[in-house]
């Protein structure tokens, strides 16, 4: 591992993880000797890093020279940790991981007052019901809908019965109780929506469907907006 990514990796591990942390620790996380990891304390410090602490006792980041300082107000904060935990509470395992990755690095921006609203903000996401658990990786939906490739799936509808779709995926949507992808279905030639729980399986192909996706987004929230005003109407219109 290069020099520099390791130091950036050593930096990210001590905006993420709880403080104080210890140099073994440290050491474990960035996979270095004790030796190197002091150097590496050093370097960071030589840089602006403000790491407190000393061996034997622990080291906090106090604050991060790699990261331009945020101004925000204590309600921007809030909004920032709530919106985030929802991201925990309601996205897969790479987004969750994500959320606490970003949080961390807000943190660091901050100064120290608006760091420990941050870090203890009054605001706090609880959902008691679990979500319906993934059949798949949904990473790589995700990542077949940012490069534009159609993505073959076993999918399994309410009534029990499997089929094979080629679809192309257009966004994951998160709901109450379920993640899914709506995509355009290649064999419906049509949009669909796809519960996460009842995907089976996925393999990503070759085929791209660029530049097509903001297209057909815009198509189906065009579709959305039509069916939300019709009824709208139905409701509104006089009896007879």
């Amino acid at each position: 591992m290069a020099r520099s990514d390791r130091l950036l990796r050593l930096l990210q591990a001590m905006r993420v993880l709880p403080a104080p942390l210890t140099a073994r620790r440290l050491a474990e996380e960035t996979g270095v000797s004790l030796r190197s990891l002091y150097r590496d304390i050093d370097s960071l410090r030589a840089a602006g890093a403000r790491i407190e602490g000393e061996r034997g006792y622990g080291y906090r980041l106090v604050e991060d020279f790699a990261l331009p300082p945020q101004t925000l107000t204590r309600a921007e904060i809030e909004a920032l940790v709530l919106g985030l935990a929802e991201v925990r509470g309601m996205g897969d395992a790479a987004l969750a991981g994500a959320a606490v990755s970003a949080l961390a690095k807000i943190a660091a921006t901050l100064p120290d007052e608006a760091e420990q609203q941050a870090m203890h903000a009054v605001s706090l996401v609880y959902r008691p019901q679990k979500r319906a658990p993934l059949g798949i990786d949904l990473e790589k939906l995700r990542e077949a809908a940012w490069r534009e490739r159609a993505v073959a799936i076993g999918y399994v509808d309410q009534h029990g019965a499997e089929t094979e779709r080629t679809i192309w995926p257009l966004a994951i949507v998160y709901t109450e109780r379920t993640l899914s992808v709506l995509a355009w279905c290649c064999l419906r030639q049509d949009f669909r929506i796809f519960r996460g729980d009842r995907i089976m399986w996925a393999e990503v192909r070759a085929e791209s469907f660029r530049p097509k996706r903001v297209a057909l987004l815009r198509d189906y929230l065009a579709q959305l907006r039509a069916r939300e005003a019709s009824e709208d109407g139905r409701r509104l219109s006089p009896g007879p």
